[in-house]
């Protein structure tokens, strides 16, 4: 019975990906000045995520495995290699323009387009790892079950909003950007079933999974998302981006103390 509440309820989380469809009959003129407030807000949400929800559970998970925090450092430290590299794979394999033709020239949406990859992985990742602790809850007592499946959800509602900012900012066209962010969001199924089958041994392979996203969500954030909000120069615009940002933090810091998980 577990199994299939843990099914019902991922896919209930799963399908807060297609939150963005309230953009479809959006302008185009409309959706660029929604994407300037969904970027800065998705730089502030995705470090938020990292450093004030993946962070704790990675440290919990490293704990309770009896292993020290070095190993949790560790397993970060990875997750901002892999990220990094792949990054440079992605550019590499895509021919990225950055620094072969003048920036007049380019939109710069084409430039940072390869960065909604990075975005997809981590965020497959970071539900997968949702799956694995709503399955677990569930396991452990239906009530427990249901009360993670509500914190997540209401974690979820802003990542989900600046994840498809980002998706649509990288090039996407938004009927794509719903589609991949759902593929993305599928992952916390996948997490739940692999939770229900091997829940007495998948303990250390979840706290390595939390921390390892929490190294590639710092490094989207740091490396992708901040160096586009900075590239704004007036300053009123500069200063409403900086509280977006902000307020990104700031939601998922007060969600994980109304709803902690």
């Amino acid at each position: 019975m577990s199994l299939l509440y843990s099914i019902l309820a991922t896919i209930i989380v799963s399908l807060l990906s297609f939150i963005g469809v309230f953009t479809l009959s959006l302008r185009e003129k409309t959706l660029d000045r929604l994407l300037f407030v969904l970027v800065s807000f998705a730089a502030g949400a995705i470090l938020g995520a990292a450093y004030l929800d993946l962070l704790p559970e990675a440290l919990d998970e490293t704990l309770a495995t009896g292993a020290d925090t070095s190993t949790m450092v560790l397993y970060i430290t990875i997750g901002f290699l892999v990220f990094f590299f792949l990054e440079r794979f992605i550019y590499w394999y895509h021919g990225h323009i950055h620094g072969h033709e003048p920036a007049s020239e380019v939109d710069p949406r084409v430039t940072v387009r390869e960065f909604i990859y990075l975005n997809l992985m981590g965020d497959a990742i970071h539900n997968f790892i949702d799956g694995t602790v709503i399955a677990a809850g569930f396991f452990l007592d239906i009530s427990l079950g249901v009360a993670i499946t509500v914190s997540t959800t209401f974690h979820e509602i802003p990542q989900e909003i600046g994840d498809f900012g980002v998706l649509v900012y990288g090039g996407l066209a938004r009927s794509k950007a719903l589609l991949f962010n759902f593929f993305a969001a599928v992952a916390a199924v996948a997490g739940a079933l692999l939770s229900n089958f091997f829940l007495a041994n998948t303990q250390n392979f979840v706290g390595f999974l939390i921390a390892f996203a929490a190294g590639g969500f710092t490094y989207i954030a740091a490396s992708e998302l901040i160096p586009e909000i900075q590239k704004e120069k007036e300053f009123w615009k500069s200063l409403s981006q900086s509280i977006l940002f902000i307020f990104g933090i700031a939601l998922i810091w007060a969600l994980g103390i109304i709803l902690p998980e």
